[in-house]
């Protein structure tokens, strides 16, 4: 079956038959979506969980809202997030299950090795690198129905012709296709047609990113709007306003594990921003009107070293940003409707990014496409106080990134208080090996279940296998030149910390690399070209080119 394919659209005769008729059509929602990047669940002050960040515009919008507390991305990783959020697809459908977007191959399908290398029990599929225009987006939805659509931030699903232009918006700033800022977050920066501005040499990317936005909303306050604020924090590259790193440097406690100076200011300037949007929002009276949802992408940072330690601290959960574990996929969640959702509400009920496009559908009274699926659903239900009725969430992540706690190319599925995750091909004979935790007991997932409980394993997997079939979810295979004493399982999930430059010991290299072959260094790598080769070496950061 095809998805998210045909275009005719309903709503836009029903409003012209309004006005033909006289009738007074009820003003249309506004909509403004913020998805902040790499934002852990433990990053924010909405859990309980940090003493060291301050975040009291999200906070502020909390107190309009309801606040998830089983919010979960599509994927540990961005883009295949992003692209989930926009299409309301699984990444085992789209295809996008690796942030390899902004590199310069295109690729469109999946397609998986039949071998690989012998320390490797499983083979790993390629990702799919550019989000196709085939798809309907969340913002070719909105334009479609009479609203203008702006996108400001980080992209990542592709360059031209697969940017935000070619996605259904009608404005994007800074038009930028790589994984994070071009440069640094602090001026200047490196973006190809973005600079910043002459009268603020040091201006902060995301304060500029705010600005371009209020710009958007001052332009658009008197007809419906769809604002896409994807925020390029907390990203890596780990800089901050030096004001703000010398601010939290006199807050450190060094037995707690959230204790980078460098990212508790990347926070705070995340965390103003969204206070610039309330404010506007407030200034243009049009707050009472207006949609918003906040959440991340995936889980926070964990194996970047930043001020010495790590960016951040994901506890109680495990794992983080690239891990199958909680700490990778539970996120910050809010949705603010006023007058249909309470004030300062809280749900425990389980939702995840593919839910909001089917969501917005339902609040907005507009029916979808002719032969358009969702692999989420409406939590409507449950932002009227409800429960949801849905047999399981999943996470398909077919790679083995080396951060710590990965673990080989896996699925998992979230039913109820458990959790199930599938390794492909890692147990004994070739079969697949199991994690089971019951999240309720043991939110910190340190005991597997799987031998103890093998009936809900058996039910569980059930349900992934289905999800794998129903989404035709390009699987890993097992690797016939698997050899079972080159492979250390003791190595599993261990990985070396990366090194990452801090602006308050180390000064920010501003100055382009050299092109070689057309393409020249845009985050911190080196390349060369040998025997019509491009080679790429990272030095840490955020590696990318452009």
């Amino acid at each position: 079956m095809r998805f998210n394919i045909n275009r005719t659209v309903y709503p836009l005769l029903v409003v012209a038959l309004a006005v033909a008729t006289g009738g007074a059509a009820e003003p249309k929602p506004n909509v403004v979506f913020i998805l902040a990047d790499d934002l852990g669940w433990s990053d924010t002050t909405l859990f309980g969980t940090s003493k060291f960040y301050k975040t009291p515009n999200v906070q502020r919008l909390a107190q309009r809202g309801m606040t998830f507390t089983r919010a979960y991305s599509s994927s540990p990783l961005c883009s295949p997030t992003r692209a989930s959020v926009l299409t309301g697809l699984s990444p085992a459908r789209h295809g996008i299950t690796s942030p390899t977007c902004h590199l310069p191959q295109v690729i469109m399908e999946p397609e998986v090795p039949t071998t690989g290398p012998p320390n490797r029990f499983s083979t790993i599929p390629s990702s799919v690198s550019r989000l196709d225009t085939r798809y309907y987006t969340l913002a070719e939805m909105f334009k479609d129905n009479g609203y203008a659509t702006g996108h400001f931030g980080k992209w990542h699903l592709g360059p031209e012709p697969y940017s935000p232009l070619q996605h259904g918006f009608d404005v994007d700033v800074p038009h930028h296709p790589g994984p994070g800022p071009a440069g640094s977050y602090v001026a200047p920066w490196k973006f190809q047609d973005f600079d910043h501005d002459p009268l603020i040499p040091d201006e902060h990317l995301e304060d500029r990113m705010a600005k371009e936005a209020v710009a958007f909303l001052e332009k658009h306050k008197d007809e419906p709007f769809f604002l896409n604020y994807w925020m390029f924090s907390v990203h890596a590259p780990f800089d901050a306003k030096q004001k703000l790193i010398d601010k939290y440097r006199t807050m450190v406690d060094p037995n707690d594990p959230q204790r980078s100076p460098t990212y508790a200011a990347m926070i705070e300037s995340m965390d103003d921003a969204v206070g610039t949007l309330l404010d506007t929002l407030d200034r243009l009276r049009i707050a009472d009107n207006t949609i918003i949802i906040f959440t991340s992408d995936n889980g926070g940072n964990m194996y970047n070293l930043v001020d010495g330690g790590t960016a951040t601290s994901n506890a109680p959960l495990k794992g983080g940003k690239a891990t199958m574990y909680e700490g990778g996929v539970r996120g910050p969640a809010i949705v603010v409707q006023p007058g249909s959702i309470k004030p300062g509400s809280r749900s425990d009920e389980i939702i995840q990014s593919i839910d909001y496009y089917p969501t917005l559908l339902d609040i907005l009274s507009i029916k979808p496409q002719p032969n358009q699926n969702f692999d989420g659903v409406s939590i409507v239900p449950a932002l009227r106080g409800g429960k949801l009725t849905r047999e399981g969430i999943f996470t398909y992540f077919p790679h083995a990134p080396g951060v710590p706690d990965w673990l080989p190319p896996a699925v998992s599925v979230h039913a109820g208080d458990w959790k199930l995750i599938r390794i492909f091909y890692g147990g004994e004979n070739g079969k697949h090996r199991y994690k089971l935790f019951n999240l309720m007991d043991d939110l910190a997932e340190q005991n597997n279940l799987a031998d103890q409980f093998p009936e809900h394993v058996a039910r569980l997997d059930a349900l992934i296998e289905q999800h794998l079939v129903d989404t035709h979810a390009v699987c890993p295979l097992p690797n016939p030149k698997f050899d079972p004493s080159k492979y250390d399982a003791a190595a599993e999930g261990q990985a070396t910390l990366r090194g990452s430059s801090n602006t308050s010991k180390k000064p920010r290299n501003n100055q382009p690399g050299i092109t070689v072959a057309g393409w020249q260094p845009a985050g911190t790598c080196e390349i060369a070209v040998s025997d019509g080769v491009l080679h790429i070496e990272s030095t840490g950061g955020d590696p990318h080119i452009s």
